[in-house]
């Protein structure tokens, strides 16, 4: 009888180690997405920044639930068959923001193949709610593929967000292992698509994760390959395994080689690049101060 030999996860380096805070505002954070029965994709995505982000009173939306209906090989958000939307779960996200006074809001969502559109409907309806509770907000949206939809990509478009978010997540090689029903070539023609749609009316953003076994030439070649789909923005960040049972971590990528490629990318073009170990999509995204338009 053979066992399976236990493989530890890596000690942290240094540049990884976060320290807790110990402020009363993640506490008030906390007790106010509770009240009003929100989910984040901090808390569910076991994101490591969440700590800092709601010490400072931010936090990014997860809404249409907390059960995704694929099962990516990286990501904590539980995978299972989803309960209904919530008719009043727009209304709500709109409230958080207004009690939390941001000025930059970002909201993301499970998929829900489940669902005719995605929840591109859902989408539109808690941009529209927000907008109308914040005058002025910038609000970035983090979406799924929605499989590619022309309906569903208008319909979120339609509520007029200033930022179009969504991450490729690795490079072409990695991509079948990495991201369970969606492609690398799915993902391009969704960011594609809306600056066909829109061009310079409106921002869009993708990021990914380094540290899966992704060489130095397949990052820029994917750099490249969502330039030439017109990606605006970039964050690029260190993949973590959140639990043993997702994909391992093949190395730390050093802080010298994320300042290489934000670098790089900035020569490519790209408006704003994060990159850095704790990056991740929307971590310090009210940084970019995304004006209606550009160009």
């Amino acid at each position: 009888m053979t066992t399976t030999e236990f493989k530890p996860r890596p000690r942290l380096p240094e540049w990884l180690r976060i320290k807790l805070p110990t402020s009363d505002s993640f506490a008030q954070t906390r007790n106010l997405l509770g009240e009003l029965k929100l989910h984040t994709v901090c808390e569910s995505a076991k994101c490591p920044n969440h700590w800092e982000c709601w010490s400072k009173g931010t936090a990014t939306f997860m809404i249409a639930g907390d059960r995704c209906t694929r099962a990516c090989g990286f990501c904590a958000v539980a995978t299972a068959k989803p309960l209904p939307l919530e008719a009043d779960e727009p209304m709500r996200v709109a409230e958080a923001t207004r009690r939390m006074k941001l000025k930059h809001v970002v909201i993301t969502a499970v998929a829900r193949d489940d669902v005719a559109d995605g929840g591109a409907e859902h989408f539109r309806q808690t941009i529209e709610a927000v907008r109308q509770l914040n005058p002025g907000i910038v609000i970035e949206v983090l979406v799924p593929d929605f499989q590619d939809s022309d309906a569903s990509i208008e319909a979120v478009l339609a509520a007029r967000p200033q930022i179009f978010n969504h991450n490729l997540e690795t490079v072409r090689r990695l991509t079948p292992s990495v991201r369970h029903r969606a492609t690398y070539d799915r993902s391009l023609s969704v960011l594609k698509k809306v600056k066909d749609k829109r061009g310079n009316s409106i921002y869009t953003k993708s990021g990914m994760m380094l540290g899966l076994g992704e060489t130095e030439t397949e990052v820029l070649t994917a750099m490249q390959d969502l330039r030439a789909a017109g990606c605006d923005i970039l964050t690029l960040g260190q993949y973590l395994q959140p639990t043993l049972k997702h994909l391992p971590m093949v190395e730390f990528v050093s802080p010298e080689q994320f300042a290489k490629f934000k670098l790089r990318a900035e020569t490519l073009g790209f408006v704003h690049v994060a990159s850095g170990p704790m990056v991740r999509s929307s971590y310090h995204a009210d940084e970019f101060n995304a004006p209606p338009a550009h160009g």
